[in-house]
């Protein structure tokens, strides 16, 4: 009997706070990935971020539930569950514990664009497929980044984005979408994000 496997989208992030943008990546990675399930995995602290202006870890947890709102887009503390700090390290370590899933990294073009300054960032890419989403002033100098340079031959036809859960990593596409410019830089400047309850 054939196996099957749970195809998953993973996007994570300190969520300071979720927005719009998060959805909107999400609901475009259930489709055009055909995804089972995106899991939202807020960090405890992302190291390359300062802790000045970073709301309390369970704030940031209820408000990406609160934005998720969908029964596809799973929020999830997994890697203050599993000890970890960095993304590869975390990746690395959901790749072992669930073995009957197919895991897809997922991030937007201002991620690709700096990836390179993150811990171990090649181990990413050979851990499991990524699928980047084009993000308004970010794709050119993303695609002409370092990493999109290192893994050019592993560039997945966007046709083919469908099958990128089902491919040997390493195996990256690049997705343009509907274009959706919310940031959690923005709305924290204009005091948009509170504690919820608070």
């Amino acid at each position: 009997m054939k196996r099957h496997f749970r195809r998953i989208g993973i996007l994570g992030g300190s969520f300071n706070p979720a927005h719009q943008g998060h959805r909107h990546i999400s609901l475009q990675a259930l489709k055009r990935l055909r995804l089972d399930e995106v899991w939202w995995l807020v960090s405890p602290q992302n190291p390359l971020k300062p802790q000045a202006g970073m709301a309390p870890f369970d704030a940031r947890i209820e408000s990406a539930q609160i934005v998720a709102d969908h029964p596809r887009i799973r929020v999830t503390d997994v890697e203050k569950d599993l000890g970890t700090t960095y993304t590869a390290e975390t990746l690395a370590r959901l790749v072992r514990r669930f073995s009957n899933h197919r895991f897809v990294w997922l991030m937007g073009a201002d991620n690709l664009a700096q990836i390179s300054h993150w811990n171990r960032w090649t181990q990413i890419f050979q851990t499991v497929p990524v699928a980047v989403f084009d993000r308004p002033s970010y794709s050119l100098e993303a695609l002409s980044g370092k990493a999109a340079r290192r893994f050019r031959r592993e560039r997945v036809k966007e046709s083919r984005a469908g099958r990128l859960a089902d491919m040997r990593p390493p195996a990256w596409v690049f997705l343009h979408t509907p274009l959706n410019a919310t940031s959690a830089t923005a709305l924290r400047a204009r005091g948009l994000f509170r504690r919820p309850g608070g």
